[in-house]
């Protein structure tokens, strides 16, 4: 057996002496906790400041531009092994490895692990391990001015290191360039043999399953080898002879219990149990996972409208209703699988069934993919490249292959993951920022996202659809993004155009768009000592690193929302905003269906306070957005949705049975007053939608600042609404309600009972306790109407403060 023993105690950490390391850092041996990293540990120490409070991120910038030095010390029994390996599942990212003052290996690439046999080295007794990282920021320099710089989206040499691009800074993320022993890292001894890769390729032979286990070794020895592997009841047995290296075992299982994604059925998982024997019987080494029986393929056929991007999974279309998904915390390490739980809960609350893991951050987590196996998520997982002209010369091309086989490898087990993208926005830069005359025929990375990684796929797993880019038209003799053909990215809104130009657009599917606001006023509180807050003050200028943001955010402001009169209004109308732009971008795509078959928001989740596209901020509280997204991804959607010149009532069912009821629609003032009705037979199949055109008399007002449409199928789904004109013209009275508060265990709830029309009302608890949640927002009531609202807290919040401006809010309480 493979005996490991972990090295995760009495690592320090010193700075290697340069004119940049101030001086309660210098000469110091610093604890460090292992896995970890450098800017963690001088926190953790008192000796910076918090990177994610104020403009702190300035004060550390020192830190990536300095060498660093871990060390420990361990004691080592020699016990007979054949081979003892030092083995580092991720080292961030130039280190060199030592062992008793003797270098064992050198890493560059933050993305894959390291095995070093460190067997002649090692002493009985006491030992001692180093890891010197050299500065991230000095070798990417270093490989750019040898390479030749290359265009990308921000002024850092990201794309010249195999590190986690973000770290460099983006526009929601802050720089903060690391260094560390960021995954485990420990001794392997061994004999005769051991796994080196075990590759499941697991998919479906019509009901059967049928699992393709390819197992590689790794010999010490060159005995006769036996695998032997176990699965639902089924096993297989396979010898690998003498001085061969693997084996593949085939596994039928007859009528499994099937994986299904959310909303289509329950994500059953089978524990796979793979052993490997010496040829006298003893066990050299194990594996085990737990797989999921299901099929994946995409459906990119020509069609009248263009060309398909449909995701079947069991032979049946999936509309996605998705996120894109970053790293959640800028320092990995203190991303638990709590953590991601939760975050993987607001999605899952959210309606959200894929999660689109971005390629500027990780490949992601095994307890990432764990979590999104057992809760029935589809995952997209980019390969490591984002918004830049890569190097294909080594030694990144060695790099990047040796990543993609160990990734590709890593998570083929995991059901949740049904499509391998090639990049983020890379070939579509290529075409149309600007990138060829600067590049003047160099490199850019069309070799990796054309050539390198379909063939490691194509090769390593073939059960899973690979795409070259995000976006990518599916032809390089179309452009990128062209929304008629493969996946769009939508960003003319927000950067330059207004939401309502969602609807110009008959994408077959969006993979991202999105729209920014503010985090939650708690976070604010938190992360800023401004005083007074303000859209432009200090703190929250440094928060804000998309360009232009502010002047973007206003615009949005301008078209639609009355105008603020102070802080309050301003964070309170720029959320509402975002909620507004990504609500109608996603009823109007999913209105679309068939043709448009998937929707991703950019984006669920933040790495730190700031002001983002995300429906979940830094802090993990939820944004209007997310129940915004929530409604507008429910199994059943009803909207309004301009048609022909007029207005339709569309149904979309993304539900396993029929839709069949009545649906009222009602043109009324906003006293209350009803101008027109009409009901309308609703007969919606499963995952299917149906367009239900409106009379004349119901889609055109008598006063477009004082009417709306109201739509409704009773219990059935959420009602819709449709205001004929924008909110800072319309004709509002003054908000008017009354408002009445119980106690509820773990909380209290707040019941609204409304005198007149209240738009979007919304609960902010925060403001009073920032521990405090809300279950409902962004109600509108019409005038008699009544909303419940359950807050959450550990004491008791103001009954007073909990019914006032700025706690509780409507747009016409302007």
């Amino acid at each position: 057996m493979v005996d490991q023993q972990t090295l995760h105690e009495g690592w320090t950490l010193r700075a290697v002496p340069g004119p940049q390391v101030p001086g309660e850092v210098a000469g110091r041996a610093i604890p460090a906790t292992v896995p970890g990293c450098v800017h963690t540990d001088l926190l953790d120490a008192g000796l910076i400041p918090d990177p994610y409070l104020d403009d702190n991120e300035h004060a550390v910038a020192w830190i990536g531009r300095t060498d660093w030095v871990y060390e420990t010390g361990f004691r080592h029994e020699p016990g007979g092994a054949d081979r003892v390996d030092l083995v580092c599942a991720g080292l961030d990212t130039v280190a060199t490895v030592g062992v008793n003052g003797v270098e064992v290996g050198r890493t560059e690439n933050m993305h894959r692990g390291h095995r070093f046999d460190v067997r002649s080295v090692l002493r009985p007794g006491d030992n001692t391990l180093t890891v010197r990282f050299d500065s991230a920021y000095r070798y990417a320099e270093a490989q750019r001015d040898r390479l030749g710089d290359r265009p990308n989206a921000y002024p850092e040499p990201f794309q010249f290191i195999r590190k986690m691009a973000c770290n460099f800074g983006w526009d929601w993320g802050p720089t903060l360039v690391t260094a560390g022993i960021w995954q485990p890292i420990g001794l392997h001894a061994w004999s005769t043999a051991r796994f080196a890769t075990v590759r499941p390729l697991v998919t479906l032979d019509g009901a059967d399953g049928r699992v393709e286990l390819h197992v590689e070794v790794e010999r010490a020895g060159d005995e006769p080898l036996t695998v032997r592997a176990a699965v639902a009841g089924v096993s297989a047995e396979a010898t690998i002879p003498a001085g061969e290296r693997g084996a593949v075992l085939l596994l039928s299982v007859p009528t499994p219990a099937r994986w299904w994604p959310r909303g289509h059925g329950e994500p059953t998982r089978h524990p796979l149990e793979v052993t490997l024997s010496a040829a006298d019987g003893r066990t050299l080494d194990t594996w085990s996972r737990r797989i999921g029986f299901r099929s994946v393929r995409l459906d990119t056929a020509p069609d009248a409208h263009g060309s398909a991007f449909t995701l079947h999974v069991n032979d049946v279309p999936v509309f996605v209703r998705g996120v894109n998904w970053i790293p959640d915390d800028a320092f990995p390490t203190r991303i638990t699988r709590g953590r991601l739980a939760e975050r993987l809960s607001q999605a899952a609350e959210a309606n959200v069934n894929l999660l689109r893991v971005w390629g500027g951050g990780r490949y992601e987590s095994d307890d990432f993919y764990d979590l999104a196996d057992e809760r029935g998520f589809l995952v997209q997982q980019d390969f490591l490249f984002a918004c830049a002209a890569y190097p294909e010369e080594e030694p990144f091309r060695t790099e990047v292959e040796a990543e993609a086989r160990e990734q590709v490898t890593r998570l083929a087990a995991h059901p949740s993951l049904v499509l391998w993208t090639g990049n983020n926005e890379n070939i579509w830069g290529w075409h149309d920022w600007d990138w060829q005359e600067p590049l003047a025929g160099r490199t850019w990375g069309r070799g990796y996202y054309l050539d390198l990684l379909p063939r490691v796929v194509a090769e390593l797993d073939p059960t899973r659809p690979y795409w070259p880019g995000s976006p990518w038209s599916g032809s390089e003799d179309v452009h990128p993004n062209d929304p008629a053909h493969g996946t769009t990215h939508i960003w003319d809104v927000w950067n330059t155009d207004d939401y309502t130009k969602y609807r110009e657009y008959t994408p077959r599917f969006v993979a991202e768009f999105g729209y920014q606001a503010p985090p939650a006023y708690a976070t604010l509180r938190r992360a800023l000592s401004d005083e007074p807050l303000a859209s432009d003050s200090p703190g929250m200028a440094h928060h804000q690193k998309a360009a232009g943001g502010d002047a973007k955010l206003q615009r949005g402001l301008d078209a639609h929302l009355p105008a603020p009169r102070d802080f309050d209004d301003w964070h309170w109308l720029t959320q509402l905003d975002q909620a507004r732009a990504i609500q109608l971008g996603v009823e109007h795509f999913r209105s679309l269906r068939p043709v448009c078959m998937g929707a991703i928001v950019w984006q669920l989740n933040d790495c730190w306070p700031v002001t983002s596209w995300s429906a979940v901020d830094g802090d993990g509280r939820r944004k209007p957005l997310w129940y915004a997204l929530r409604r507008a991804y429910a199994d059943r959607l009803l909207t309004v949705q301009p048609r022909d010149g007029g207005l339709a009532v569309v149904a979309v069912n993304d539900g396993g049975t029929p839709w069949r009821g009545t649906v009222s629609v009602t043109r009324l003032t906003v006293a209350g007053e009803p101008r027109a009705k009409a009901e309308l037979e609703l007969d919606v199949p499963a995952y299917g939608s149906v367009t239900l055109a409106l009379p004349a008399e119901l889609a055109r007002p008598d006063e477009a600042r004082r009417e709306l449409l109201v739509a409704e199928a009773g219990d059935t789904a959420e009602r819709a609404l449709w205001f004929f004109a924008e909110d800072k013209d319309v004709d509002w009275p003054a908000a008017r309600f009354d408002a009445a508060v119980e106690p509820v265990d773990g909380g209290q709830r707040v019941r609204v009972t409304a005198g007149t029309v209240l738009r979007d009302l919304t609960l902010f608890p925060d403001r009073l306790d920032p521990a405090a949640t809300v279950d409902e927002a962004l109600v509108t009531l019409l005038p008699g109407e009544s909303a419940t609202f359950t807050v959450r807290s550990a004491r008791p919040l103001d009954r007073a403060a909990l019914t006032a401006r700025p706690v509780l809010r409507c747009v016409n309480d302007m």
